[in-house]
């Protein structure tokens, strides 16, 4: 890959080690967006902090936090994979919206409004009836656009998702998903969807997690970058990135913790069955953060150009931080 080519995951939730951390620099990522919590509370959440904190301690040689989005620069300037942290639920709030410029101060960029489930603020994608945005999740929508914390609908269903872009003044992501067209999952995105997050400037993650791909973990290259090719013919170039959704080294229990957490006590499987309760088998082309440059191939092979490669790859999740995490002037 050339060192010239920025590169940006927008989400990965790995079981993090300085073996992964090396991984990261050797595929020639600049910046990733890690998943700090799923249901986590306001002082679990807080215990994750300290967790990412000490990290960047033990392994500032490697990594450094990205709090604005100016750091993802300094981090590649420094040779360093800038981490930038994000919630897959609305529970580090709980049900106290001062917590959303806490939790900012803090170095939360990015939250969901819900994981599948209906939450306090908007609907989850697996409720047989879609809600919408809460009262509570109005108020929530305001002060994220305030304090400079990204709204992700990737967990959502389609009402909440189309409100939660009607009412946000700022760019919406769905930061780890695809489009429905490829893939009939249940967190797979309508063309309606997708159109929507490009025309309020947002950004769509294209997934590599197996359950959102045609043929799962079969999936080909050549298959995934068609996806996008056809994704940007309808959203447009600059709308478009990464979210692999990688789960490096992680134990069957995250995975369970990830789909049932504590409200449910029969065995949710989510996007698997009883029968496929594991992790999917990784594609071959993208076991882990050393193959990017595969993917840096595979859309040249499609027929993108560098600087649409170079889009891709990373340089539009950093201009959507730039437009929806720079915190307001007060």
């Amino acid at each position: 890959m050339s060192k010239q080519m920025l590169t940006v995951d927008g989400l990965q939730y790995s079981n993090w080690s300085r073996e992964i951390f090396q991984q990261m620099r050797e595929g020639g990522l600049d910046a990733v967006h890690a998943t700090l919590v799923y249901h986590e509370n306001i002082r679990e959440t807080l215990s994750r902090l300290g967790e990412w904190n000490r990290r960047f301690e033990q392994h500032h040689d490697l990594i450094m936090p990205v709090r604005e989005p100016g750091d993802i620069e300094r981090a590649r300037a420094a040779g360093k994979v800038g981490v930038f942290l994000g919630a897959q639920n609305c529970s580090p709030i709980e049900d106290d919206i001062d917590m959303v410029a806490v939790m900012r101060r803090l170095g939360l960029l990015i939250m969901q409004l819900t994981y599948n489930n209906q939450s306090l603020l908007a609907c989850g994608c697996y409720e047989s009836e879609d809600s919408g945005i809460t009262r509570f999740g109005r108020q929530v929508i305001r002060e994220m656009n305030r304090v400079g914390m990204v709204i992700d609908m990737s967990h959502s269903a389609e009402r909440s998702t189309l409100e939660a872009i009607e009412l946000s003044e700022r760019p919406v992501i769905i930061s780890h998903a695809n489009p429905e067209f490829f893939h009939p999952a249940k967190r797979n995105k309508s063309n309606r969807v997708l159109a929507a997050i490009a025309e309020c400037d947002g950004l769509l993650g294209f997934s590599a997690y197996p359950f959102h791909l045609k043929d799962g973990p079969d999936c080909t290259l050549e298959a995934y970058c068609e996806m996008i090719a056809r994704t940007v013919d309808l959203m447009g170039i600059d709308h478009v990135g990464l979210g692999t959704d990688l789960c490096q080294a992680q134990p069957v229990s995250v995975l369970e913790w990830m789909r049932n957490g504590r409200w449910s006590k029969e065995m949710d499987y989510g996007e698997g069955s009883a029968g496929n309760a594991g992790w999917p088998r990784p594609l071959p082309w993208l076991r882990d953060s050393r193959d990017f440059p595969n993917l840096v191939d595979g859309l040249r092979q499609r027929g993108f150009d560098e600087a649409e490669v170079e889009r891709i790859m990373g340089r539009n999740w950093v201009a959507l931080l730039e437009r929806a995490a720079v915190p307001r002037s007060p």
